[in-house]
Protein backbone atom coordinates (compact mmCIF):
# COMPACT_ATOMS: atom_id res chain seq x y z
CA UNK A 1 0.00 0.00 0.00
CA UNK A 2 1.17 3.44 -1.29
CA UNK A 3 2.62 5.67 1.98
CA UNK A 4 0.36 8.92 2.04
CA UNK A 5 1.95 12.04 3.36
CA UNK A 6 0.24 14.00 6.23
CA UNK A 7 0.20 17.33 4.25
CA UNK A 8 0.64 20.73 5.32
CA UNK A 9 0.81 23.69 3.64
CA UNK A 10 3.17 26.09 5.39
CA UNK A 11 4.96 29.18 4.29
CA UNK A 12 8.19 27.89 3.47
CA UNK A 13 6.86 25.02 1.69
CA UNK A 14 5.13 27.33 -0.87
CA UNK A 15 8.13 29.54 -0.90
CA UNK A 16 10.16 26.18 -2.08
CA UNK A 17 7.50 25.18 -4.74
CA UNK A 18 6.94 28.54 -6.07
CA UNK A 19 10.86 28.78 -6.77
CA UNK A 20 10.52 25.26 -8.33
CA UNK A 21 7.39 26.11 -10.22
CA UNK A 22 8.95 29.14 -12.21
CA UNK A 23 12.45 26.98 -13.01
CA UNK A 24 9.89 24.24 -14.80
CA UNK A 25 11.53 21.75 -12.29
CA UNK A 26 9.47 19.19 -12.98
CA UNK A 27 11.53 16.90 -11.05
CA UNK A 28 11.61 18.28 -8.15
CA UNK A 29 8.51 19.12 -8.03
CA UNK A 30 7.07 16.14 -8.70
CA UNK A 31 9.45 14.70 -6.02
CA UNK A 32 8.18 17.19 -3.32
CA UNK A 33 4.58 16.04 -4.38
CA UNK A 34 5.79 12.45 -3.80
CA UNK A 35 3.09 11.13 -1.62
CA UNK A 36 0.85 13.86 -1.09
CA UNK A 37 -3.08 12.83 -1.29
CA UNK A 38 -4.56 14.82 -4.58
CA UNK A 39 -6.85 16.44 -2.42
CA UNK A 40 -3.89 18.22 -0.69
CA UNK A 41 -2.13 18.62 -4.42
CA UNK A 42 -5.81 20.36 -4.93
CA UNK A 43 -5.55 23.27 -1.90
CA UNK A 44 -2.09 23.86 -3.10
CA UNK A 45 -3.20 24.73 -6.45
CA UNK A 46 -5.21 27.43 -5.49
CA UNK A 47 -2.18 29.20 -4.47
CA UNK A 48 -1.61 30.18 -8.50
CA UNK A 49 -2.58 31.37 -11.30
CA UNK A 50 -4.35 29.23 -14.13
CA UNK A 51 -1.21 28.61 -16.25
CA UNK A 52 0.92 27.47 -13.45
CA UNK A 53 -1.73 24.73 -12.41
CA UNK A 54 -1.96 23.21 -15.97
CA UNK A 55 1.60 23.11 -15.56
CA UNK A 56 1.52 20.96 -12.67
CA UNK A 57 -1.03 19.08 -13.72
CA UNK A 58 0.41 18.20 -17.13
CA UNK A 59 3.36 16.90 -15.57
CA UNK A 60 1.53 14.53 -13.00
CA UNK A 61 0.03 10.83 -13.76
CA UNK A 62 -2.73 10.74 -15.48
CA UNK A 63 -4.75 9.26 -12.78
CA UNK A 64 -4.21 11.90 -10.33
CA UNK A 65 -4.56 14.54 -12.58
CA UNK A 66 -8.03 13.50 -13.01
CA UNK A 67 -8.59 13.23 -9.10
CA UNK A 68 -7.39 17.03 -8.98
CA UNK A 69 -9.96 18.62 -11.68
CA UNK A 70 -12.68 16.51 -10.03
CA UNK A 71 -11.81 17.70 -6.76
CA UNK A 72 -11.22 21.89 -8.73
CA UNK A 73 -14.20 24.31 -7.78
CA UNK A 74 -16.40 24.24 -10.63
CA UNK A 75 -15.23 28.09 -12.02
CA UNK A 76 -11.84 27.12 -11.51
CA UNK A 77 -12.42 23.89 -13.16
CA UNK A 78 -14.30 25.80 -15.96
CA UNK A 79 -11.64 27.99 -16.60
CA UNK A 80 -8.98 25.11 -16.38
CA UNK A 81 -10.53 22.71 -18.89
CA UNK A 82 -10.58 26.42 -21.26
CA UNK A 83 -7.07 25.96 -21.41
CA UNK A 84 -6.12 22.30 -21.79
CA UNK A 85 -6.81 20.20 -25.06
CA UNK A 86 -9.83 17.79 -26.30
CA UNK A 87 -7.36 15.21 -26.04
CA UNK A 88 -5.85 15.88 -22.36
CA UNK A 89 -9.66 16.17 -21.48
CA UNK A 90 -10.57 12.67 -22.73
CA UNK A 91 -7.32 10.94 -21.04
CA UNK A 92 -8.34 12.58 -17.27
CA UNK A 93 -12.21 11.44 -18.42
CA UNK A 94 -10.58 8.33 -18.99
CA UNK A 95 -9.94 7.32 -14.99
CA UNK A 96 -13.09 9.28 -13.44
CA UNK A 97 -15.89 7.34 -12.08
CA UNK A 98 -18.95 8.14 -14.89
CA UNK A 99 -20.30 10.44 -12.75
CA UNK A 100 -17.57 12.83 -12.26
CA UNK A 101 -17.06 12.68 -15.86
CA UNK A 102 -19.98 13.50 -16.48
CA UNK A 103 -19.95 16.75 -14.38
CA UNK A 104 -16.79 17.31 -15.89
CA UNK A 105 -18.57 17.31 -19.39
CA UNK A 106 -21.12 19.36 -18.58
CA UNK A 107 -18.81 22.10 -17.79
CA UNK A 108 -17.68 22.68 -21.82
CA UNK A 109 -19.35 23.05 -25.01
CA UNK A 110 -21.68 20.50 -26.67
CA UNK A 111 -19.32 20.29 -29.74
CA UNK A 112 -16.12 19.17 -27.16
CA UNK A 113 -18.35 17.40 -25.18
CA UNK A 114 -18.90 14.87 -28.69
CA UNK A 115 -15.06 15.05 -29.59
CA UNK A 116 -14.08 13.76 -25.92
CA UNK A 117 -16.56 11.20 -25.70
CA UNK A 118 -15.23 10.31 -29.35
CA UNK A 119 -11.61 9.66 -28.40
CA UNK A 120 -12.52 7.51 -25.39
CA UNK A 121 -10.61 3.90 -25.34
CA UNK A 122 -13.59 2.70 -23.21
CA UNK A 123 -16.89 1.99 -25.36
CA UNK A 124 -18.32 1.04 -22.45
CA UNK A 125 -17.25 4.32 -20.52
CA UNK A 126 -18.53 6.17 -23.54
CA UNK A 127 -22.29 4.88 -22.89
CA UNK A 128 -22.20 5.52 -19.36
CA UNK A 129 -21.55 9.51 -20.19
CA UNK A 130 -23.79 9.72 -23.19
CA UNK A 131 -26.24 8.25 -20.92
CA UNK A 132 -25.46 10.61 -17.99
CA UNK A 133 -25.29 13.47 -19.73
CA UNK A 134 -29.14 13.49 -20.49
CA UNK A 135 -30.02 13.88 -16.85
CA UNK A 136 -30.23 17.36 -15.10
CA UNK A 137 -27.73 17.87 -12.33
CA UNK A 138 -30.02 18.52 -9.23
CA UNK A 139 -32.04 14.70 -9.81
CA UNK A 140 -30.79 11.29 -8.71
CA UNK A 141 -30.05 10.18 -12.66
CA UNK A 142 -27.24 13.21 -12.50
CA UNK A 143 -25.87 12.39 -9.37
CA UNK A 144 -25.67 8.48 -10.08
CA UNK A 145 -22.21 6.22 -11.28
CA UNK A 146 -23.07 3.89 -13.73
CA UNK A 147 -20.34 1.93 -12.44
CA UNK A 148 -21.44 -0.85 -9.84
CA UNK A 149 -21.84 -4.50 -8.85
CA UNK A 150 -25.05 -6.82 -9.65
CA UNK A 151 -25.75 -10.09 -9.96
CA UNK A 152 -28.38 -12.24 -11.57
CA UNK A 153 -31.30 -13.91 -9.28
CA UNK A 154 -30.79 -17.03 -11.35
CA UNK A 155 -26.93 -17.33 -10.45
CA UNK A 156 -25.03 -19.76 -7.94
CA UNK A 157 -22.78 -18.18 -5.29
CA UNK A 158 -19.96 -19.22 -7.11
CA UNK A 159 -20.96 -18.14 -10.78
CA UNK A 160 -21.62 -14.40 -8.40
CA UNK A 161 -18.31 -14.45 -7.23
CA UNK A 162 -16.85 -14.72 -10.57
CA UNK A 163 -18.83 -12.15 -12.15
CA UNK A 164 -17.57 -9.93 -8.99
CA UNK A 165 -14.30 -10.60 -10.15
CA UNK A 166 -15.06 -9.16 -13.30
CA UNK A 167 -17.05 -6.08 -12.37
CA UNK A 168 -14.93 -4.90 -9.83
CA UNK A 169 -12.62 -4.02 -11.93
CA UNK A 170 -14.04 -0.95 -12.66
CA UNK A 171 -15.80 -0.06 -9.59
CA UNK A 172 -13.59 1.65 -6.70
CA UNK A 173 -15.68 1.00 -3.90
CA UNK A 174 -17.95 -2.18 -3.82
CA UNK A 175 -20.60 -1.26 -0.94
CA UNK A 176 -23.39 -3.71 -2.03
CA UNK A 177 -23.96 -6.21 -5.05
CA UNK A 178 -27.60 -5.83 -6.25
CA UNK A 179 -29.92 -8.64 -7.67
CA UNK A 180 -31.16 -8.00 -11.02
CA UNK A 181 -33.44 -10.25 -12.98
CA UNK A 182 -32.73 -10.87 -16.65
CA UNK A 183 -34.23 -7.98 -18.01
CA UNK A 184 -31.94 -5.76 -14.90
CA UNK A 185 -35.26 -5.05 -12.57
CA UNK A 186 -34.05 -4.55 -9.28
CA UNK A 187 -34.78 -6.96 -6.90
CA UNK A 188 -32.75 -6.37 -3.81
CA UNK A 189 -29.14 -6.65 -2.43
CA UNK A 190 -26.92 -9.12 -1.00
CA UNK A 191 -24.03 -8.75 1.31
CA UNK A 192 -20.36 -9.78 0.62
CA UNK A 193 -20.68 -11.75 4.03
CA UNK A 194 -23.72 -13.61 2.95
CA UNK A 195 -21.89 -14.94 -0.74
CA UNK A 196 -18.79 -15.73 1.85
CA UNK A 197 -20.42 -18.24 4.22
CA UNK A 198 -22.85 -20.06 1.51
CA UNK A 199 -21.93 -23.01 -0.72
CA UNK A 200 -21.02 -22.52 -3.99
CA UNK A 201 -23.95 -23.90 -5.45
CA UNK A 202 -26.06 -22.13 -3.02
CA UNK A 203 -28.46 -19.77 -5.47
CA UNK A 204 -28.44 -16.02 -5.44
CA UNK A 205 -32.59 -15.82 -5.36
CA UNK A 206 -32.10 -18.11 -1.79
CA UNK A 207 -29.93 -15.84 0.22
CA UNK A 208 -30.69 -11.94 -1.05
CA UNK A 209 -32.10 -9.46 1.22
CA UNK A 210 -35.37 -8.23 -0.26
CA UNK A 211 -35.53 -5.21 1.88
CA UNK A 212 -33.60 -2.42 -0.32
CA UNK A 213 -34.58 0.95 -0.42
CA UNK A 214 -33.90 3.05 -4.28
CA UNK A 215 -34.68 6.29 -5.54
CA UNK A 216 -35.64 7.13 -9.20
CA UNK A 217 -33.78 9.08 -11.70
CA UNK A 218 -36.13 12.41 -11.28
CA UNK A 219 -35.81 12.44 -7.36
CA UNK A 220 -34.45 15.87 -6.39
CA UNK A 221 -30.64 15.58 -4.70
CA UNK A 222 -31.85 16.73 -1.33
CA UNK A 223 -34.64 14.15 -1.30
CA UNK A 224 -31.95 11.12 -2.30
CA UNK A 225 -30.16 13.06 0.63
CA UNK A 226 -32.45 12.80 3.09
CA UNK A 227 -33.02 9.73 2.61
CA UNK A 228 -29.57 8.70 2.54
CA UNK A 229 -29.10 10.12 5.77
CA UNK A 230 -32.68 8.84 7.23
CA UNK A 231 -31.45 5.09 6.38
CA UNK A 232 -27.85 5.41 6.96
CA UNK A 233 -26.98 4.79 3.68
CA UNK A 234 -23.69 4.32 2.03
CA UNK A 235 -24.82 3.85 -1.40
CA UNK A 236 -28.57 4.06 -2.69
CA UNK A 237 -29.28 2.34 -6.25
CA UNK A 238 -31.29 4.26 -8.63
CA UNK A 239 -33.86 3.13 -10.76
CA UNK A 240 -36.22 4.42 -13.87
CA UNK A 241 -39.67 4.46 -14.36
CA UNK A 242 -39.47 0.26 -14.65
CA UNK A 243 -37.70 -0.63 -12.02
CA UNK A 244 -34.90 -1.28 -14.19
CA UNK A 245 -31.31 -0.23 -12.25
CA UNK A 246 -29.66 2.16 -14.44
CA UNK A 247 -26.58 3.47 -11.81
CA UNK A 248 -25.71 4.11 -7.67
CA UNK A 249 -25.41 7.16 -5.67
CA UNK A 250 -22.67 7.25 -3.02
CA UNK A 251 -22.13 8.93 -0.18
CA UNK A 252 -18.88 11.29 -1.32
CA UNK A 253 -21.55 12.55 -4.08
CA UNK A 254 -24.67 12.88 -0.93
CA UNK A 255 -22.01 14.71 0.82
CA UNK A 256 -20.92 17.40 -2.14
CA UNK A 257 -24.63 18.03 -2.44
CA UNK A 258 -25.20 18.75 1.40
CA UNK A 259 -22.06 20.85 1.54
CA UNK A 260 -23.42 22.93 -1.60
CA UNK A 261 -26.84 23.25 0.19
CA UNK A 262 -25.62 24.38 3.12
CA UNK A 263 -23.30 27.09 1.31
CA UNK A 264 -26.35 28.44 -0.56
CA UNK A 265 -28.29 28.30 2.48
CA UNK A 266 -25.71 30.12 4.66
CA UNK A 267 -25.32 33.32 1.55
CA UNK A 268 -29.24 33.19 1.58
CA UNK A 269 -29.56 34.03 5.42
CA UNK A 270 -26.59 36.57 5.38
CA UNK A 271 -28.55 38.26 2.38
CA UNK A 272 -26.18 37.03 -0.22
CA UNK A 273 -29.12 36.53 -3.02
CA UNK A 274 -27.42 34.13 -5.62
CA UNK A 275 -24.53 31.74 -5.68
CA UNK A 276 -21.03 33.46 -5.49
CA UNK A 277 -17.22 32.94 -5.06
CA UNK A 278 -14.78 35.42 -3.33
CA UNK A 279 -13.48 35.29 -6.65
CA UNK A 280 -16.12 36.50 -8.56
CA UNK A 281 -16.38 39.74 -10.32
CA UNK A 282 -16.69 42.91 -8.04
CA UNK A 283 -20.02 43.17 -10.16
CA UNK A 284 -20.60 39.61 -9.56
CA UNK A 285 -20.15 40.31 -6.12
CA UNK A 286 -21.96 43.40 -5.54
CA UNK A 287 -24.85 42.58 -7.75
CA UNK A 288 -25.54 39.83 -4.76
CA UNK A 289 -25.30 41.72 -2.25
CA UNK A 290 -27.26 45.00 -3.21
CA UNK A 291 -31.00 43.76 -3.09
CA UNK A 292 -30.65 43.55 1.11
CA UNK A 293 -28.21 46.18 1.26
CA UNK A 294 -31.50 48.06 0.32
CA UNK A 295 -33.92 46.24 2.41
CA UNK A 296 -31.75 47.67 5.10
CA UNK A 297 -31.26 50.61 3.94
CA UNK A 298 -35.34 51.14 3.95
CA UNK A 299 -35.48 49.65 7.20
CA UNK A 300 -32.87 52.02 8.59
CA UNK A 301 -34.29 55.01 6.89
CA UNK A 302 -38.14 53.82 7.69
CA UNK A 303 -36.64 53.27 11.45
CA UNK A 304 -35.33 57.08 11.90
CA UNK A 305 -38.26 58.74 9.97
CA UNK A 306 -40.25 57.00 13.55
CA UNK A 307 -37.69 58.32 15.79
CA UNK A 308 -38.62 61.43 14.57
CA UNK A 309 -42.12 61.22 15.60
CA UNK A 310 -41.05 61.15 19.05
CA UNK A 311 -38.56 63.82 18.87
CA UNK A 312 -40.23 65.77 21.91
CA UNK A 313 -40.02 63.10 23.70
CA UNK A 314 -36.15 62.30 23.61
CA UNK A 315 -35.28 66.29 24.33
CA UNK A 316 -37.59 65.55 27.54
CA UNK A 317 -36.06 62.62 28.47
CA UNK A 318 -32.67 62.30 26.13
CA UNK A 319 -31.65 58.96 28.16
CA UNK A 320 -34.01 57.00 26.26
CA UNK A 321 -31.54 57.43 22.77
CA UNK A 322 -28.88 55.38 24.80
CA UNK A 323 -31.20 52.27 24.79
CA UNK A 324 -32.09 52.00 21.40
CA UNK A 325 -29.51 49.91 19.78
CA UNK A 326 -30.12 47.49 22.99
CA UNK A 327 -33.76 46.89 21.97
CA UNK A 328 -33.37 46.55 18.37
CA UNK A 329 -30.26 44.51 18.77
CA UNK A 330 -31.99 41.91 20.86
CA UNK A 331 -35.18 41.87 18.43
CA UNK A 332 -32.94 41.11 15.64
CA UNK A 333 -31.20 38.09 17.56
CA UNK A 334 -33.82 36.74 18.50
CA UNK A 335 -35.72 36.94 15.21
CA UNK A 336 -32.83 34.82 13.61
CA UNK A 337 -32.48 32.32 16.33
CA UNK A 338 -36.30 31.22 16.03
CA UNK A 339 -35.96 31.88 12.39
CA UNK A 340 -33.01 29.59 12.14
CA UNK A 341 -34.68 26.56 14.18
CA UNK A 342 -37.47 26.75 11.83
CA UNK A 343 -35.73 27.01 8.29
CA UNK A 344 -33.82 23.62 10.38
CA UNK A 345 -36.82 21.48 10.42
CA UNK A 346 -38.06 22.64 7.57
CA UNK A 347 -35.04 21.39 6.12
CA UNK A 348 -35.62 18.07 8.11
CA UNK A 349 -39.19 18.25 6.61
CA UNK A 350 -39.88 18.03 10.21
CA UNK A 351 -41.46 21.76 10.55
CA UNK A 352 -44.95 20.52 10.95
CA UNK A 353 -44.05 17.56 13.12
CA UNK A 354 -46.61 19.68 15.72
CA UNK A 355 -49.61 21.23 15.04
CA UNK A 356 -49.21 24.89 14.14
CA UNK A 357 -50.85 25.85 17.17
CA UNK A 358 -48.70 23.67 19.30
CA UNK A 359 -45.47 24.90 17.88
CA UNK A 360 -46.47 28.58 18.39
CA UNK A 361 -47.62 28.08 22.27
CA UNK A 362 -43.86 26.42 22.26
CA UNK A 363 -42.63 29.17 20.98
CA UNK A 364 -44.18 31.75 23.24
CA UNK A 365 -43.60 30.08 26.63
CA UNK A 366 -39.81 29.69 25.27
CA UNK A 367 -40.03 33.61 24.80
CA UNK A 368 -41.24 34.68 27.99
CA UNK A 369 -38.79 32.99 29.81
CA UNK A 370 -36.18 34.16 27.81
CA UNK A 371 -37.77 37.64 28.39
CA UNK A 372 -38.76 37.56 31.66
CA UNK A 373 -35.17 37.21 32.47
CA UNK A 374 -33.41 39.80 30.18
CA UNK A 375 -36.19 41.86 30.91
CA UNK A 376 -34.88 41.19 35.05
CA UNK A 377 -30.93 41.69 34.26
CA UNK A 378 -31.69 44.96 32.33
CA UNK A 379 -33.52 46.30 34.95
CA UNK A 380 -31.04 45.42 37.41
CA UNK A 381 -28.03 47.22 35.27
CA UNK A 382 -30.45 50.37 34.29
CA UNK A 383 -31.18 51.00 38.29
CA UNK A 384 -27.54 50.55 39.24
CA UNK A 385 -25.81 52.72 36.36
CA UNK A 386 -28.39 55.05 36.11
CA UNK A 387 -31.00 55.14 39.31
CA UNK A 388 -33.91 56.05 37.23
CA UNK A 389 -36.72 53.95 37.54
CA UNK A 390 -38.63 55.27 34.90
CA UNK A 391 -36.37 54.52 32.34
CA UNK A 392 -35.52 50.99 33.62
CA UNK A 393 -39.14 49.84 33.68
CA UNK A 394 -39.72 51.11 29.93
CA UNK A 395 -36.63 49.77 28.62
CA UNK A 396 -37.45 46.49 30.44
CA UNK A 397 -40.93 46.37 29.61
CA UNK A 398 -40.09 47.33 25.74
CA UNK A 399 -37.77 44.26 25.72
CA UNK A 400 -39.93 41.58 26.78
CA UNK A 401 -41.94 42.64 24.72
CA UNK A 402 -40.28 42.82 21.73
CA UNK A 403 -38.89 39.12 22.63
CA UNK A 404 -42.30 37.89 22.05
CA UNK A 405 -43.03 39.39 19.07
CA UNK A 406 -39.32 38.61 17.27
CA UNK A 407 -40.07 35.44 18.80
CA UNK A 408 -43.27 35.10 17.02
CA UNK A 409 -41.78 36.42 13.77
CA UNK A 410 -39.19 34.44 13.54
CA UNK A 411 -41.26 31.32 13.78
CA UNK A 412 -44.00 32.60 11.55
CA UNK A 413 -42.21 34.14 8.90
CA UNK A 414 -40.52 31.09 7.58
CA UNK A 415 -43.48 29.02 7.56
CA UNK A 416 -45.61 31.44 5.56
CA UNK A 417 -42.22 32.07 2.86
CA UNK A 418 -42.58 27.72 2.63
CA UNK A 419 -46.22 27.68 2.04
CA UNK A 420 -45.76 30.21 -0.75
CA UNK A 421 -42.67 28.24 -2.50
CA UNK A 422 -40.14 30.90 -1.45
CA UNK A 423 -37.00 29.28 0.21
CA UNK A 424 -37.30 30.27 4.28
CA UNK A 425 -33.50 30.94 4.40
CA UNK A 426 -33.95 34.48 3.25
CA UNK A 427 -36.70 35.18 6.55
CA UNK A 428 -33.01 33.99 8.49
CA UNK A 429 -31.38 36.74 7.09
CA UNK A 430 -31.74 40.72 6.28
CA UNK A 431 -35.16 40.41 6.40
CA UNK A 432 -36.17 39.09 9.64
CA UNK A 433 -33.62 41.47 11.44
CA UNK A 434 -34.66 44.62 9.49
CA UNK A 435 -38.62 43.77 10.15
CA UNK A 436 -37.53 43.50 13.94
CA UNK A 437 -35.52 46.13 14.25
CA UNK A 438 -38.47 48.59 13.25
CA UNK A 439 -40.98 46.68 15.45
CA UNK A 440 -38.56 46.97 18.27
CA UNK A 441 -38.32 50.78 17.74
CA UNK A 442 -42.40 51.05 17.66
CA UNK A 443 -42.81 48.92 21.28
CA UNK A 444 -40.13 50.79 22.81
CA UNK A 445 -41.42 54.47 22.12
CA UNK A 446 -44.90 53.24 22.51
CA UNK A 447 -44.06 52.39 25.94
CA UNK A 448 -42.02 55.12 26.67
CA UNK A 449 -44.88 57.53 25.07
CA UNK A 450 -47.48 55.25 27.63
CA UNK A 451 -45.28 55.90 30.51
CA UNK A 452 -44.32 58.86 30.56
Amino acid sequence: MEEVTQFELTKEFLEKFECLLEERDAKSILKSLEGINSADITSLLYEFDTEECIYIVDILEDKVSAEILKDLDDDIRSRFLQEISVSEVARYVEHLDSDDGADLLKQIPLKLQEQVIGMLKSDEKAGYLLDLMQYDEDVAGGLMAKELIKANINWTVSQCIEEIRKQAENVSKIYSVYVVDDLDKLHGKISLKKMLLATDQTKISDIYDLDIVSVETYLEELEVAQIMQKYDLDAIPVVNARGKLVGRITIDDVLDVVTELAEEERQMMSGISSDVEEDDSVWALSKARLPWLFVGIMGGLLGAYFISFYEEDLKVVPMMAFFVPLITATGGNVGIQSSSLVVQSLANRNAFKDSLLSRLVKVLFVAVVNGIILAIIVFGIVILSKSDQNIAMTVSIALFSVVLLASFMGTITPLILDKFGINPALASGPFITTANDLMGLVVYFSVAHALY
